[in-house]
């Protein structure tokens, strides 16, 4: 359970200091080329979900957010007793979602900065779920490969 907390809290600190950083650093809608055409720092507040998909249904967020939340809370003995990858997976997750959760109620929005050109700009919180979930998913498969030998 401890991975779990400090993965959790790396992973929300990480998310809400970059945002920090960008919101006063930057200017909304600039953006600064790290690799031209490639990756660049873009501030932008996105309203809705991934790829902007259901601006303004902030609520709807919100209570799936603390949904998720809330059953990671009322999953915590299974999750202590998880391996070590599943236990960073869901820290991962977890914290993504909470640095987005943080953003939603503060905002209303969600602070993006990531532009690699080629995809929506998104957040750390947005890497960290999309990185648990893999790790989720990893795990399972290695899980479901061991139950069938």
């Amino acid at each position: 359970m401890v991975r779990f907390l400090v993965v959790l809290m790396g992973t929300v600190f990480i998310d809400l200091y970059t945002k920090y950083m960008v919101m006063n650093k930057m200017a909304e809608g600039q953006t600064i080329p790290v690799w031209p055409e490639v990756f660049h720092l873009t501030y932008i507040q996105n309203p809705g979900a991934a790829f902007g998909m259901l601006a303004g249904k902030t609520w709807i967020f919100i209570g799936i957010t603390l949904a998720v939340l809330g059953a990671m809370v009322l999953g915590y003995r299974w999750i202590s007793q998880a391996g070590v990858l599943y236990q960073w997976a869901l820290g991962m997750v977890a914290g993504g979602a909470l640095g987005n959760l943080v953003d939603r109620i503060r905002f209303a929005k969600v602070i993006d900065f990531l532009d690699f050109r080629i995809w929506p700009i998104f957040n750390l919180a947005d890497t960290a779920i999309c990185i648990g979930v893999a790790f989720i998913l990893w795990d399972a498969l290695g899980e479901f490969r061991a139950t069938r030998k």
